[in-house]
């Protein structure tokens, strides 16, 4: 694979890494919400913008544009709104390491999604190395009795959750434009979570220039390009190097956290990090192909019946 290639996923986990660092900023002045609110808001003015000037046509049937409003949903508005509740009760970094479990919980939702990939023997063992990871990372707050972080962990875990679903829920625009895809599905998540925002937090009120410079930062850099970079490089890369930016987001994270914000870094934390990581890499193979052991669990697989 090109190196630029690699350059752009190390650069794409990076900024996405930031983006809890962008929460932990607008939540001094915003509910989480409307932090969701305004990252869908602002990133879907973004894609529109980049459909309008790339000359896309914009006719969809009304039936894939629900469908596309149901994805937004599930992917965007909902888990942008859980990340910044959790983060009222947890510090960046955790929140960062904890979003590195959505490929274990993708495992968990599609082996119970009807028509959905089975989970096999090596994935099993990942999604359990996984667990093992966010039981480490909760340690800390479950030995000093803190269960607002406790139950900030848990409600965190729900982002990966809806990831889960929305993955399945993808399938079927799979040959949509990623353009088209962003921008439709960014429209319907800020549809959604809008009113839920103004009854709950009303009309926000922002006055300090860096909430301002988050906002833009987390929507248009963020969202917008990032996630119209990321499906350009999906399509040319391959899933299986994409996934790598799984692996640098929670770094980034724990690092901006730390050197931006002063957040504490706790063994456990680096701990339930690199046992969450050690699961990733059972899910996706790589660790037991690296052990020499991935031909046996294959073979493994293929014996069991099909459920």
């Amino acid at each position: 694979m090109p190196i630029r290639y690699w350059l752009l996923i190390l650069t794409l986990g990076i900024l996405w890494g930031g983006s809890f660092l962008m929460n932990a900023v607008l939540l001094r002045e915003l509910g989480p919400l409307t932090v969701s609110l305004g990252r869908v808001g602002v990133g879907a003015m973004g894609c529109w913008v980049w459909v309008w000037i790339s000359g896309r046509a914009l006719r969809l049937s009304p039936r894939t544009v629900g469908g596309l409003f149901l994805l937004g949903i599930v992917f965007f508005a909902i888990p942008f709104a859980l990340y910044p509740v959790a983060q009222r009760h947890l510090p960046s970094g955790v929140a960062g390491i904890v979003n590195a479990m959505t490929p274990v919980l993708v495992v968990i939702v599609s082996h119970l999604w009807p028509g959905g990939e089975r989970a096999t023997a090596a994935r099993a063992a990942g999604v359990a190395t996984g667990f093992a990871g966010i039981a480490l990372l909760s340690w800390p707050y479950l030995s000093a009795g803190q269960m607002p972080a406790l139950w900030a962990i848990l409600t965190a875990l729900l982002a990966p959750v809806c990831y889960g679903i929305a993955t399945n829920l993808a399938r079927r625009f799979r040959t949509l434009d990623p353009a088209l895809l962003a921008a439709w599905s960014l429209s319907g998540a800020a549809l959604f979570i809008m009113p839920f925002a103004l009854l709950a937090e009303g009309l926000p009120r922002i006055e300090r220039p860096e909430t301002w410079g988050a906002l833009l930062i987390v929507g248009l850099l963020l969202t917008s390009v990032g996630f119209t970079l990321f499906y350009w490089l999906l399509a040319r890369a391959g899933a299986t190097a994409t996934s790598t930016v799984t692996f640098v987001a929670p770094v980034s994270a724990v690092a901006l956290g730390a050197h931006v914000l002063g957040e504490p870094v706790l063994w456990e934390h680096l701990a339930g990090m690199a046992v969450i990581f050690a699961g990733l890499l059972m899910i996706d193979g790589r660790l037991f192909g690296w052990l020499g052991l991935g031909r046996a669990l294959a073979g493994a697989a293929k014996d069991q019946p099909d459920s």
